[in-house]
């Protein structure tokens, strides 16, 4: 199974420090991550049609599916809207799936 959550942001230690910081995303990283998970969608979607898999595991899958993405639009929205208002995009950020899937479209 694929990990769990949306990846976008890397995790790495500066030298000489302890803590963990949060690498830069960029907009085309976010669009990229976005395609492969539609590509990743359709693909699951050919899957079960052929047998290959039974829908329980298609609905479970398709639901993180909608989560990543979800997350994944949140993520451009806000590096489009920081953008717009002068502010700097690097500093958008993944929400938590159960802050973005409670937004209305």
């Amino acid at each position: 199974m694929v990990d769990r959550g949306v990846v976008l942001a890397t995790r790495t230690r500066r030298p000489g420090h302890g803590r963990t910081e949060v690498g830069v995303v960029r907009e085309h990283e976010v669009l990229g991550r976005i395609r492969e998970l539609v590509d990743e969608e359709h693909s699951l979607r050919q899957r079960t049609m052929a047998g290959e898999l039974d829908s329980g595991e298609e609905r479970q899958r398709l639901a993180h599916l909608e989560e990543s993405l979800d997350q994944c639009w949140d993520m451009l929205r806000q590096r489009r809207a920081l953008r717009v208002a002068g502010g700097d995009p690097d500093q958008a950020s993944a929400r938590p799936v159960n802050e973005v899937e409670g937004y209305l479209q």
